[in-house]
């Protein structure tokens, strides 16, 4: 797949950690309990120096804060992992994703200092006052107000996204010009790809949201507009009519993995080594009474365990001479997913069916 030195991108989970309930986030059950396999782990800026040498830093090109279970700006730390990758590689592109819904104005000003040109935020912010709070559940506009604000204010480059469903597709245009008004460089309405189970990979019509203590909140259905529904879910039919089912599409889609092509490495808060934050993402779901049933342990497993592929016992390089990207990548080569196919890389990297290209289509 790659070696080190071809690495030019860093995907960082920098914690596990989020005041959101968010109800289709791997971090808790709907939006309610929180998932049961996980720790709330997070990188402390010991850990990350330990992680990314500064001559391993001077090689990349982009770093991105973003994880599968947390938001970066819970983190303690965030801001100051800015600023050591900021000093070491004054020119990298430094980039985050955040439902913006903590932290004081003086933080978001620094934020926007270190980033400087050479990056920005990704607000993720579904609607507008009377409507965010109902996919980012625990989230006060008021206080992502305020920090859309700051960062902005003090010079800092935004953009929007927007995931549309149901009960805010009325207010994408408006928000559209807020984010023009607001001083957002870029608007993205969002095609959700979340109407698609991430196991079975069937189209579902809603999903029931819960608050923590389990009582129903919103469901949560496709916006009505067609131009506004990801347009790769649009194509499932056509792809059922051809192979049968997603399964036996599944096990023959021509594979292209997104993250080999442009050198991009996914570090966990655990410090777990993944290619990309889909198959790390495969290692943890809530659903599973044993997340191990999942296929990538098995690949975890034939690189000498967890262990193995945590930068913090191992190093990088110890990491890549794990063996496990060479497993995932020749697994592509296999007919059929029962057989030994990784899933996750058809379904994420089919060539045919792209639902997360497609969200920004």
């Amino acid at each position: 797949m790659y070696k080190l030195e071809d690495i030019k991108q860093i995907h960082l989970e920098i914690t596990q950690k989020c005041q959101a309930a968010c109800p289709m986030c791997d971090r808790n059950q709907n939006g309610g309990a929180l998932n049961p396999h996980i720790n709330l782990d997070e990188l402390k800026i010991e850990h990350i120096k330990e992680i990314f040498s500064p001559t391993f830093i001077k090689q990349l090109t982009a770093t991105q804060l973003c994880g599968n279970l947390g938001d970066p700006i819970i983190a303690e730390h965030t801001l100051e992992t800015y600023q050591y990758f900021r000093e070491h590689n004054k020119d990298m592109w430094l980039s985050m994703n955040t439902n913006a819904g903590a932290r004081e104005p003086e933080w978001w000003a620094e934020l926007a200092k270190t980033l400087g040109r050479n990056g920005f935020v990704i607000f993720s912010v579904d609607g507008l006052e009377d409507t965010n709070h109902l996919y980012r559940q625990n989230v006060q506009w008021s206080k992502v107000k305020r920090s859309m604000d700051a960062f902005i204010g003090a010079g800092g480059r935004a953009r929007w996204d927007y995931l549309v469903f149901d009960f805010n597709e009325h207010q994408v245009e408006e928000a559209r010009e807020l984010s023009k008004k607001w001083g957002f460089e870029k608007f993205i309405a969002k095609k959700s790809s979340r109407f698609i189970t991430g196991h079975t990979s069937e189209k579902k019509d809603s999903h029931q949201a819960v608050n923590r203590k389990g009582g129903k909140t919103t469901l949560l259905k496709e916006p009505s507009s067609k131009n506004l529904q990801n347009p790769a879910l649009l194509k499932q039919n056509s792809i059922l009519k051809e192979y049968g089912t997603m399964d036996k599409f599944y096990d023959q889609v021509g594979i292209q993995c997104r993250v080999a092509e442009t050198g991009s490495l996914y570090v966990s808060a655990e410090g777990v080594v993944m290619p990309c934050c889909w198959t790390a993402g495969r290692m943890y779901k809530w659903w599973q009474p044993d997340p191990r049933v999942e296929q990538i342990w098995g690949h975890i497993d034939k690189a000498g365990g967890k262990d193995s592929l945590n930068a913090l016992k191992v190093g990088l390089e110890g990491v890549f001479d794990s063996g496990i990207f060479e497993s995932i990548e020749e697994s592509w080569n296999i007919k059929g997913c029962r057989e030994g196919r990784l899933k996750v890389c058809a379904m994420k990297c089919s060539k045919q069916f792209d639902v997360v290209g497609s969200q920004y289509e």
